[in-house]
């Protein structure tokens, strides 16, 4: 049997390879299967399924949670009907497999990249599926659509499109009212390691969300968790990789002058500091204007305290929370040389330690 030879209705039916037991209707045409034999199949006590329009499920039991995302995908993903003319093909659309440009976000996209707080797929009442605003296809059963205009490029787990943490964190918490099921979500995804929390306030206030008190809420709890992991990998490397021990989270001021501002850690004899971005966007309503100039403005300000500290003698190493998670042996490399440094300096302004 080669490739292209039409498959039975009996041999669909008793594959074992779920992209067999869940087939398009368009599918099943390209398999040799008329649309007269799919009717019988589909009847009251039949061996088949129609679980969605267009997609049918080749078995009478439930389907497992993989088949409701396969047949989720394979409705959001149809393409648009013959006749409609002018629509173009989406941007890495996959046509193969039948799922389009559709992937899987909100909850059902959590539990494929192992949130525990997310329900299994089959436990689901809902699956959500991203697809490009231009797609005209309706909600229907346990399948809701979500429209995007930016689709972001899916990552591809166990085999289907699924949308990327951020944007599944983003799109599972617009359809949740309660402060502590968003809580444990965000939580999870900074705990777990699946992403940074600047990552994710970014992406809910892409969404709007962040006029939402409970969302606000559990913000605040996602940037207090974020800080104190950072600090934690910050200790863990000076400690692994056997740089001197420094002082730990101190403020700087000259001696009857101004502050100078905190640092996380400050090594005396060298004068380096490091510090910590751990910026986010601020929790508001603002328009992207306004956005755009927030961030500016908190640049402006690492900028100015760095610079300060600098024409001081002080060398300020910034390392970011997500370097230290993915790269902390080269991190530590920078520390280093910027102790080693310290010797062919000239000696910094004598500044003031104090505990922060």
């Amino acid at each position: 049997m080669t490739q292209n030879t039409p498959l039975s209705p009996c041999r669909l039916r008793t594959t074992g390879d779920v992209r067999q037991r869940v087939l398009s209707a368009a599918q099943l045409r390209a398999n040799g299967v008329s649309a007269a034999e799919v009717a019988a199949r589909c009847r009251t006590g039949g061996p088949w399924q129609q679980p969605l329009p267009g997609v049918y499920v080749l078995h009478p039991g439930p389907p497992t949670g993989e088949e409701r995302l396969r047949s989720a995908l394979l409705y959001a993903g149809r393409p648009p009907a013959s006749g409609r003319r002018g629509v173009p093909a989406q941007p890495g659309a996959d046509t193969e497999s039948g799922y389009g440009a559709a992937m899987v976000t909100g909850l059902a996209a959590l539990a494929l990249h192992g949130f525990v707080a997310a329900p299994p797929p089959a436990s689901s009442g809902r699956i959500d599926v991203l697809v490009p605003r231009i797609r005209r296809l309706r909600s229907v059963r346990y399948v809701h659509l979500v429209r995007t205009s930016e689709p972001p490029r899916p990552e591809q787990v166990n085999g289907l499109p699924v949308a990327p943490v951020e944007r599944a964190l983003a799109d599972a918490v617009a359809g949740l009212g309660d402060t502590s099921a968003v809580r444990r979500l965000l939580t999870e995804a900074v705990r777990g390691g699946h992403c940074e929390p600047a990552a994710v306030v970014g992406e809910l206030s892409r969404a709007g969300l962040l006029g939402r008190p409970h969302v606000v809420a559990a913000v605040d709890s996602l940037l207090a968790e974020g800080r104190a992991l950072a600090e934690g990998r910050l200790y863990d490397m000076v400690r692994t990789y056997g740089l001197p021990e420094p002082l730990w989270n101190v403020d700087l001021r000259l001696p009857g002058g101004p502050h100078l501002g905190g640092v996380d850690a400050y090594w005396l004899e060298e004068a380096v500091a490091v510090v910590l971005d751990t910026r986010a966007p601020r929790h508001s309503r603002l328009d992207d204007t306004r956005r755009q100039e927030d961030h500016a403005a908190q640049w402006s300000a690492y900028a100015a305290k760095r610079e300060h500290l600098e024409r001081l003698g002080v060398t300020v190493v910034h390392l970011s929370p997500k370097k230290l998670r993915d790269a902390r042996e080269q991190q530590a490399v920078v520390v280093r040389t910027a102790l080693m440094a310290a010797a062919d300096r000239e000696p910094a302004a004598y500044v003031m330690i104090l505990p922060r």
